[in-house]
């Protein structure tokens, strides 16, 4: 009787029991969802990370710009004794090699070195040239995932090293091999016999930096959280122009410019061993490489690091598998369900390419003025950052300068983005630029006019740099989802194709720069005027909605 009782007990007790030992279903949430649930979109760990990553952009500036003082023509002086007048106007170009000398000797650099001058002045613009072709070849496929504004902007820039990135080498260890690379060619270049060799390893340099800009932006925004990850990823440009600042000191302490190759090359190596051993892999290539334990556990790190906690019964999840289980949801996860529990039915992809932009009387015009526009602002950008060596003034507290002068350009375009819009902004910013690049090429190179025309460089770059920093934003806004990233991969590459032109644009030497920089400023603010306005404007995705939003 007494076991009959305590089995009906037993019975009656199990379903209770079953019910309170019944775990709740895991919840599935996609990255994004999981930082601002969970770890945080910009805590400390993020902040850490990408401060640690970011520094890489200086690294690249270092590659970049010391092409300045590498290939700077230094000053020369009248052998004494000899028969010098001062070689008129023509300089040197007008004395016998024996009536003159290089003023610190030979090997001050290249051009100094192999004689770049009169009939090779243009060699000089050639070896940058073939950098920035080096970089361009880098950047000639793949995509940098930016998110700007809430606006998925996607470009062609990524390359080999970005398709490395994607695979089975990772953000980090694609980091690793292009810092690595730099390293190598750097130093190589410092050894270099003759000028083509000199050429070929500077355009060596180029294909490898390319890859260091793409590789540290995406290992520094992918784990931020996505109403962070616009303003984070603006900010790299600060990094980028620290470095140019930085390097204006290194090259003061190394005048010479083998020396000033392996001095700006050393930094990559030192970075690979100090600062990579602290910069986790991004948490994002985890997950598609399926690695989701890792995946799991660096979000874990996250959530801790930043003061929270990821509860156990929260699982990491790609974006399609989390919506699917929100689709499925019931229960407990009633706020996970679909947008008021309707039904959401997959849809064909659309896809589009350059050709459709072309078709389209709307984006084909829109396609050709922002190409023109990212041309000719680059022009004017690295043309006055190169254009320091025509200025008689002190370089190096000319290249500081200038690179000093960005940053503020950057804070207040961000300011101002949202207060007056795309269209008079690029306008105002490149007429900036031009006004004073105008009154440059006005302006005498002696007494005080050096300093004026110095002054008018920087406040030249202060306006490109703003022109720069919106136009990533702007032109993204321009295109419709489905032809996007094929619209921006052609005004990437006519960003490209103007770095390549402005260092021709330097040799011409004297008032010729100043005034190519203003016309190009100028008359880019005139295209601007023809492009619509985006502030508040809707993101099409397709060209049937711009259409009809626009009729």
């Amino acid at each position: 009787m007494a076991a009959s009782l305590s089995s009906d007990f037993d019975d009656l007790r199990s379903p209770i029991l079953a019910a309170a030992d019944k775990k709740p279903a895991a919840e599935k949430l996609c990255i994004d969802d999981m930082l601002q649930k969970y770890c945080g979109e910009f805590g400390r760990w993020q902040l850490k990370h990408f401060i640690f990553t970011s520094l890489a952009w200086a690294l690249e500036a270092f590659h970049t710009m010391v092409m300045i003082f590498a290939d700077r023509e230094p000053d020369w002086r009248c052998v004494p004794g000899a028969a010098c007048d001062g070689g008129g106007d023509g300089g040197v170009c007008g004395l016998s090699p024996e009536a003159w000398e290089w003023v610190g000797g030979r090997h001050g650099s290249t051009v100094s070195e192999w004689n770049l001058i009169c009939g090779d002045k243009f060699k000089i613009g050639l070896v940058q040239a073939v950098f920035f072709a080096g970089c361009m070849i880098e950047n000639i496929d793949g995509k940098i995932i930016q998110k700007q504004h809430n606006i998925d902007a996607e470009f062609s820039g990524a390359g080999i090293f970005g398709h490395l990135s994607d695979s089975s080498l990772g953000r980090k260890g694609s980091l690793t091999v292009v810092c690595a690379l730099n390293t190598l060619f750097g130093c190589l270049t410092a050894l270099s016999p003759n000028y083509w060799i000199y050429v070929l390893l500077r355009l060596l340099t180029g294909f490898s930096s390319g890859g260091v800009g793409l590789c540290a932006f995406v290992l520094a925004t992918e784990p931020i959280g996505p109403t962070k990850r616009g303003t984070a990823g603006m900010s790299t440009f600060y990094f980028f122009s620290g470095g140019i600042a930085l390097l204006s000191g290194i090259a003061y302490t190394f005048q010479t410019w083998r020396y000033l190759y392996i001095a700006s090359s050393i930094p990559s190596f030192l970075y690979i061993i100090l600062v990579l051993p602290f910069i986790s892999e991004s948490p994002r290539w985890y997950l598609v490489r399926g690695k989701v334990a890792e995946a799991t556990k660096l979000m874990s790190t996250i959530a801790s690091s930043n003061g929270k906690h990821l509860p156990d019964g929260v699982l990491l999840a790609l974006d399609d598998e989390a919506s699917s289980a929100k689709n499925q949801g019931s229960g407990h996860d009633i706020t996970l369900v679909t947008y008021k529990n309707e039904h959401v039915e997959n849809k064909d992809a659309l896809v589009g390419s350059i050709v459709d932009v072309v078709r389209s009387p709307i984006t084909r015009v829109r396609l050709l003025l922002a190409v023109a526009l990212n041309l000719l602002g680059s022009v004017v950008y690295y043309g006055l950052s190169l254009n320091v060596v025509n200025l008689d003034t002190n370089l190096y507290l000319n290249v500081m300068l200038n690179s000093v002068a960005e940053m503020p350009a950057f804070t207040i375009t961000a300011v101002l983005l949202d207060r007056f819009g795309r269209k008079p902004l690029t306008v105002a910013t490149m007429w900036f630029s031009g006004l004073f690049c105008l009154m440059g090429s006005l302006m005498g190179n002696v007494g005080v006019w050096k300093v004026m025309r110095m002054v008018c460089g920087v406040l030249g770059i202060f306006g490109m740099a703003g022109t720069y920093n919106l136009l990533f934003i702007y032109t993204a806004e321009l295109f419709p989802t489905v032809v996007r990233n094929a619209a921006l991969g052609c005004t990437t590459q006519a960003a490209q194709m103007g770095a390549i032109l402005a260092p021709f644009v330097v040799v011409l030497g004297g008032w010729l720069p100043f005034a190519a920089f203003a016309a190009c400023g100028i008359v880019g603010g005139m295209f601007a005027f023809y492009l619509p306005e985006t502030l508040n404007q809707p993101l099409y995705d397709t060209f049937t909605g711009m259409e009809a939003g626009l009729a």
